[in-house]
């Protein structure tokens, strides 16, 4: 501080940094100031002069608030009248302020010039300023508090708030206002006054018009004037009372109750369904079904638990339902009884018990038959006159009764079973290995993965010792008598039911009536006498389980395969020891498979064997990109993909095919994607229709 308007001037005193100084005059760049303060507990003031490169305004900062200017007003350099106009802000423009000093305010005022935004900022009188809030309309929505929130008499939220009102309680409004802070606030009316309560402390809820519902309170409540506890209390609903609705507000229902419109909260009532009188018992007729007892059950007169009982049907008893009832009861006949049973305790199943024990069904296949080999033959040739199929069991009844005799089973059974398994000796395996009974064939690959045997005869000789092995013999697993017999199983999740199952069928076949469907085919060949059963003798010897057969599929020159995972390599079919692996993406020529599953494979013109390949999963360790087999008697190998040439070689039903390969090792294939290029073993080269091929092992 100097004693004048210069740095030539003495100096009166040094101000500390940051003190506050007031100026009263200004020179050039220099003020007049005063500053006061305190020396041995006395209040002191000076005066001087100080240049204003070391003073700033001492101001007040505050809320940004926004104002409206109530004339046209100068806007300035500095806090005073004595500074510079910058320019002159017309009466009501919109400015900002978040600092002030004494009276003065400085502002941001935003404008557009020629097109432009432009945005200067400068002081203002405050005298010439009012506090501005921006009113908008919007569509009419509900608006509940979310919390404990107050409601303000104007937009000032710095203002002493008019009401405080817990969450959940609604309004509706039409009106948002954007205070002069920024904040939004909606107008509401509460108690009869105009009110604002903020955005921030409100959630938008919907007004709903629903179907006419009933609400039962869960405890007791009250029906208030509006959608909100902090309203009138109109009248108090006890617990139980049922109301009903077509309207609610958010979490408020809309209720008329005691003479009363009004809202009371959802979380106080629970849907009401209204009792209904139970509907009159129909009765449907139901036929084909069979259903077992799970417990023993009261036979009643009538559809009901309070009906008299006629008598009790035992657990475990298969029963034949006529009609069911429409509350669950199953009308049957039991004993000379007609009654019902309540449905909770039957099961529903499918059973192959013809509910008698005469006939082939339940006979000791170990005894002898009388049937002749011209019985059996006359029964296959009356199906193949019928239908005109090929079969391989034309004229081998002798076979049957050789293979009976040698083992001790009932050639006759012997025939009805391969002719039901193989259709005749018409079947696919039948016909391209003489399999009747389809061993080994998985479903992953069926024709491939199934033995091949070197003729029928040893096919039906292998089966006679292997059921003479297992299902005859009282020691094997298998064994569950030496009959036909049936299964019983439940419809709902195919699941055996054990104490109705027995003989063969139980473990044989998956179909329940297989053993109906052998006993039929038995009694068409040669009618049931009991008498040739009662006097006969059983053979109970039993041989040593059957060796698998020694066959093998050889597959054409050129089978390109890739190998999914590692499969180990012998040098010599049978070995343990491993001369080789290859891994996943090796690329190797397939042989042929054998029936014990050994596979010979070439790798890279060597031959070797393998027994990783599990065919029932093959596609986990293998994929063939070119094997086909023929599906069609006699199929025409054509010059070119098109019936116009006549053929130039011919495959034949179940034989493989090489197909040819492009260079991104897929089957080459005409354009309309309905001919296969095929090379034949004498190499020749030709085209086969599509129709007839079926891709193996792909």
């Amino acid at each position: 501080m100097r004693t004048g308007a210069s740095t030539s001037y003495s100096v009166v005193m040094t101000v500390p940094q940051g003190k506050k100084v007031t100026a009263t005059e200004k020179v050039g760049s220099w003020y007049k100031v005063s500053y006061t303060y305190s020396s041995n507990g006395s209040s002191v003031t000076k005066s001087g002069w100080m240049s204003s490169d070391f003073l700033a305004f001492a101001t007040t900062k505050f809320t940004k608030t926004t104002y409206k200017t109530t004339d046209n007003l100068n806007l300035r350099t500095g806090p005073g009248t004595s500074y510079k106009t910058i320019m002159t802000i017309p009466l009501g423009k919109i400015v900002s302020s978040s600092e002030r000093m004494g009276s003065w305010y400085k502002v941001a005022y935003t404008y557009t010039l020629n097109g432009t935004s432009v945005t200067k900022y400068g002081w203002v009188n405050g005298s010439y300023l009012k506090a501005y809030d921006r009113y908008s309309t919007i569509t009419g929505s509900y608006y509940f508090t979310n919390k404990t929130a107050s409601l303000f008499p104007t937009p000032d939220t710095k203002g002493t708030a008019a009401f405080q009102l817990p969450s959940n309680n609604g309004f509706y409004t039409t009106q948002k206002v954007t205070n002069r802070y920024g904040e939004t606030l909606f107008k509401v009316t509460y108690q009869g006054k105009t009110v604002y309560l903020k955005s921030a402390d409100s959630t938008r809820y919907y007004a709903q018009t629903i179907t006419k519902t009933g609400y039962k309170a869960t405890a007791d409540t009250y029906l208030y004037s509006s959608y909100g506890n902090a309203y009138t209390k109109l009248v108090k609903i006890p617990k139980d009372a049922v109301l009903y609705t077509t309207y609610k507000v958010g979490n408020w229902y809309k209720f008329t109750y005691g003479g009363k419109t009004g809202y009371a909260k959802s979380s106080s009532f629970t849907k009401y369904s209204a009792p209904t009188l139970p509907p009159s018992v129909t009765e449907t007729a139901v036929s084909g079904k069979t259903f077992l007892t799970t417990s023993g059950l009261n036979l009643r007169k009538s559809y009901s638990t309070d009906s008299e009982i006629l008598t009790t049907v035992p657990n475990s008893t298969f029963v034949f339902p006529t009609a069911v009832t429409s509350n669950g009861w199953y009308k049957i006949n039991y004993s000379g009884k007609t009654g019902y049973l309540f449905g909770d305790y039957l099961l529903q199943v499918v059973t192959g018990d013809p509910m008698h024990r005469n006939g082939y069904q339940f006979i000791d296949l170990r005894k002898p038959s009388k049937v002749t080999a011209t019985q059996i033959n006359n029964y296959i040739d009356g199906y193949i006159a019928k239908y005109g199929n090929i079969s391989v069991l034309k004229g081998k009844g002798q076979a049957f009764i050789d293979a009976g005799n040698k083992y001790g089973v009932n050639s006759l059974y012997l025939a009805a079973n391969a002719i039901h398994e193989s259709a005749y000796g018409t079947s696919n395996l039948s016909l391209g290995k003489y399999n009747l009974f389809g061993f080994g064939a998985y479903d992953a690959t069926p024709f491939i993965a199934a033995y091949r045997f070197a003729t029928v005869d040893q096919c039906i000789a292998y089966i006679a010792q292997e059921i003479k092995a297992t299902y005859h013999n009282p020691s094997n697993w298998k064994y569950k008598g030496a009959y036909l017999g049936f299964s019983t199983k439940t419809v709902a999740t195919n699941t055996r039911v054990d104490a109705k199952s027995g003989g063969m069928n139980f473990y044989y076949a998956s179909d329940p009536k297989w053993g109906q469907k052998i006993a039929s085919h038995m009694e068409n060949i040669l009618p049931y006498n009991k008498a040739d059963y009662d006097s006969a003798t059983p053979n109970t010897v039993v041989p040593s389980y059957p060796a698998r057969p020694a066959g093998y599929d050889r597959f054409p020159a050129g089978i390109v395969a890739g190998a999914k995972q590692n499969l180990y390599l012998t040098s010599q079919k049978g070995s343990t020891t491993t001369v080789k692996t290859i891994g996943a993406g090796t690329t190797f020529t397939l042989l042929e498979k054998h029936n014990d599953f050994w596979v010979k494979i070439r790798v890279s013109g060597v031959d070797y064997w393998t027994n990783s390949i599990k065919f029932d999963r093959y596609s986990q360790y293998i994929a063939v990109k070119n094997l086909g087999r023929v599906t069609v008697d006699a199929l025409n190998v054509r010059p070119t993909a098109s019936t116009a040439l006549a053929p130039i070689g011919k495959l034949y039903l179940n034989e493989y095919a090489h197909l040819k390969l492009d260079s991104t090792g897929k089957p080459i294939m005409d354009s309309t994607g309905g001919w296969y290029k095929v090379k034949l073993a004498n190499g020749t080269e030709g085209w086969v229709s599509k129709t007839y091929i079926v891709q193996e092992l792909k």
